[in-house]
């Protein structure tokens, strides 16, 4: 009898277990009663009928899925590996469940057919520089198709484009010859500078001692003519005297000259 009371036990216990569900505030799910929709689950606490109910709980949170990589061949016949990562979010709980069997494995294989598609229609150079539009167009792609899934993708990144081996060792010698070429032009810009800025240090240097050297002849040139001015004129005046003296001509000497002579043998 005791036996029969503690069976009777478990089975109320795991019925009230059963019976109640716990949903969290980031989840959302439905019920199915008897294979059929009954009504969507809300956070907290949620009765449920047991053995006839049964809940699904879907993480309404932004998820991130791994789109493995995968080689892609261009339009141009370059062989690529690509892969990315998609973020996506359930905004429909019903749609999500009763539209596609599992949405996660649906958007990785629609997002390798369509990076495929893309890829297939572009050339390598294209698909090496033009990163963003296509992160762009498959973002577009994808939520457009996984609309009617309850599903909203929210961002799409390309994480690694790899080339092909020959390609990449071409890329590299380009680059370097890229470098090289660079560190050469500004070698010889220095070079250029360096030659323009002596040149204008050299001129600059003449000018100056141009201009020192007027300025010393130029100090010279007005004391002579100060202190030369007067005796020169006596010497002139001196001059016309002894030629006329000469001619044994009859001359009177200006007051004038007289002066200047007496004034500059005061100032000697």
């Amino acid at each position: 009898m005791e036996w029969f009371w503690f069976i009777i036990g478990l089975l109320s216990l795991y019925i009230i277990i059963k019976s109640i569900v716990i949903i969290n505030q980031y989840e959302s799910g439905i019920v199915f009663r008897l294979g059929k929709v009954s009504r969507l689950l809300t956070p907290g606490i949620n009765i449920l009928i047991p053995l006839i109910e049964t809940p699904v709980i879907v993480d309404m949170r932004t998820k991130v899925i791994d789109i493995p990589p995968q080689e892609m061949i261009t339009r141009d016949n370059a062989a690529v590996s690509i892969d990315a990562v998609v973020y996506h979010r359930v905004i429909d709980v019903k749609r999500a469940l009763l539209e596609v069997q599992n949405y996660e494995y649906a958007i990785i294989n629609l997002a390798q057919t369509t990076l495929r598609a893309m890829i297939g229609s572009m050339e390598l150079d294209e698909v090496l520089n033009r990163r963003e539009y296509i992160n762009s167009k498959l973002l577009e792609s994808l939520d457009m198709d996984t609309d009617s899934w309850g599903v909203k993708v929210e961002k799409v990144e390309l994480r690694e484009i790899e080339p092909p081996q020959d390609i990449k060792n071409a890329m590299t010698q380009q680059m370097k010859a890229e470098r090289l070429k660079r560190a050469a032009i500004l070698e010889a810009e220095g070079e250029k500078q360096s030659k323009i800025l002596k040149a204008e240090g050299i001129a600059e240097s003449l000018r100056i001692e141009a201009e020192g050297q007027a300025k010393a002849i130029k100090i010279v040139a007005d004391a002579a003519q100060h202190y030369f001015k007067n005796e020169a004129q006596l010497y002139k005046a001196l001059e016309v005297t002894n030629t006329v003296f000469k001619d044994n001509t009859k001359y009177i000497i200006s007051e004038n000259i007289l002066d200047v002579a007496k004034n500059l043998l005061k100032n000697k």
